[in-house]
């Protein structure tokens, strides 16, 4: 199997061109014209993300021309028809295109998968995003085995990369490094409340990350209660599409000193110039929680909560500095471990490489078996036809044993003159040696 990535490329094209170029309400539609543009299609998958416009195409390994640009004959099949798919002048799109194929398309979707080509180093979503695509397409009948058993193996390979290199592990976004702290002071995530105070977008953001370690019960304070209920709404549907239960209940800032006695873990980012949490109400949450931890970050700028209360007993305060002082530190231990991240990918590259191949030759082997079989068939069906008509038994079976030998060794003599014209005596060697490698009267 062949492979092929045709992808835009978001840091150079215009926004308006890789808008055009994006896939939503028409995936469906691409993926089933991509697998009929050829019956060489063995299978497709399109990751459409905010970041990222990439088509992922095998092919079978018969068909495999190439022109000039070193551009396969399926790469560029594929490219005219995203093209007019489209509606947009190849000539417009070619500046923002790039085309990977085989060994270099295998390694950029084990590097993606990995999330070593992220903006982001490392950032854990984009594996989610591939699989989704890989459900989309499976939905549509969009692949054959031997795709998906290809990105069965870029799945196994890329949380290799991220548990083994550590590449993932470190914090490097505000909604990541909060849910890390969750992660740090709560034995079970999953068992706490979380408290939003406001719905703007950087506390979206949080919620987004620390919902998904699985928690219950979320709680949004906010002015407006529109925004509150479209941010309950999300939250809602992420944790359906995650086949999870969730409780979340909107209240106004007025509840506030109410529901904070309820909450475990609260993140505030409001923008108001006035303290929301002060001393006396975190007093109080701590009598109503009994003193059980209760994390607290405040990224909002100034400050949402009294300074003060980071120095009480069984309270974590972090700021939005705190924050990005973590941060700027765990970037820098991912990018160290990246280094041995890419080592990583090409090693697994080969290893993905190797197994293709080898599917490929049982198929080979399965191809050649078949015709071996087929010619016993008719020589032993012309045999049984001379023995029932009276043909001496003996001179029957000599001739049926000289013409099977005849036909299943002319390949591989075939095969031996094939590579003795190419002067590679170790070659030639190991060929002749394996073809006759005969073991009890079989190979």
């Amino acid at each position: 199997m062949k492979l092929a990535v045709i992808g835009v490329n978001h840091k150079t094209a215009p926004v308006a061109l890789r808008e055009r170029l994006s896939f939503g309400s028409d995936l469906t539609q691409a993926i089933t014209d991509i697998c009929h543009l050829d019956e060489s299609v063995l299978g497709v998958v399109i990751v459409s993300t905010c970041n990222r416009s990439e088509i992922y195409v095998g092919f079978d390994d018969e068909w495999q021309a190439t022109h000039d640009d070193d551009v396969s004959v399926q790469a560029r099949l594929v490219r005219s028809w995203f093209a007019k798919f489209k509606g947009v002048a190849l000539d417009d799109m070619l500046p923002f295109l790039y085309i990977y194929e085989n060994n270099r398309a295998l390694n950029h979707w084990l590097r993606v998968a990995s999330g070593l080509d992220s903006m982001i180093l490392g950032e854990p979503q984009i594996l989610g995003q591939i699989r989704k695509a890989v459900s989309q397409s499976q939905a549509v009948n969009g692949m054959g085995s031997d795709f998906h058993w290809l990105t069965q193996q870029i799945f196994a390979s890329a949380r290799s990369v991220r548990r083994d290199s550590k590449v993932g592990q470190q914090a490097v976004t505000l909604g990541f490094a909060a849910a890390k702290l969750v992660t740090q002071i709560f034995d079970k995530p999953e068992d706490a409340t979380l408290l939003m105070v406001a719905a703007g977008e950087m506390n979206r953001l949080v919620a987004h990350n620390v919902a998904n370690l699985g928690m219950k019960n979320i709680i949004i304070a906010n002015r407006s209660p529109k925004r509150a209920e479209l941010l309950k709404d999300e939250l809602v549907q992420m944790a359906d599409n995650a086949g999870r239960m969730v409780h979340v209940r909107c209240v106004g800032l007025d509840s506030l000193e109410t529901v904070l006695g309820h909450a475990d873990v609260v993140s505030s980012c409001s923008g108001s110039m006035d303290t929301l949490i002060d001393a006396h109400m975190v007093r109080h949450a701590q009598k109503v929680r009994r003193h059980r931890p209760l994390l607290l970050v405040d990224l909002a700028v100034p400050r949402d909560i009294d300074p003060m209360v980071g120095g009480f007993d069984d309270v974590y305060l972090y700021s939005v500095d705190d924050l990005q002082h973590v941060i700027a530190g765990n970037l820098q231990e991912r990018k160290q471990a990246a280094v041995e991240a890419e080592l990583m990918v090409s090693q697994l590259t080969l290893s993905i490489e190797s197994q293709m191949q080898l599917l490929s030759a049982k198929r080979y082997i399965a191809d050649y078996r078949m015709m071996a079989d087929n010619h016993k068939r008719r020589l032993l069906s012309h045999a049984k036809h001379r023995l029932a008509q009276g043909d001496d038994m003996t001179v029957v079976l000599d001739e049926f044993a000289h013409r099977l030998t005849n036909t299943l060794t002319h390949s591989p003599s075939r095969l031996i003159r094939t590579v003795a014209t190419h002067q590679d005596s170790q070659l030639l060697e190991m060929v002749a040696t394996a073809l006759m490698d005969y073991r009890d009267g079989q190979v």
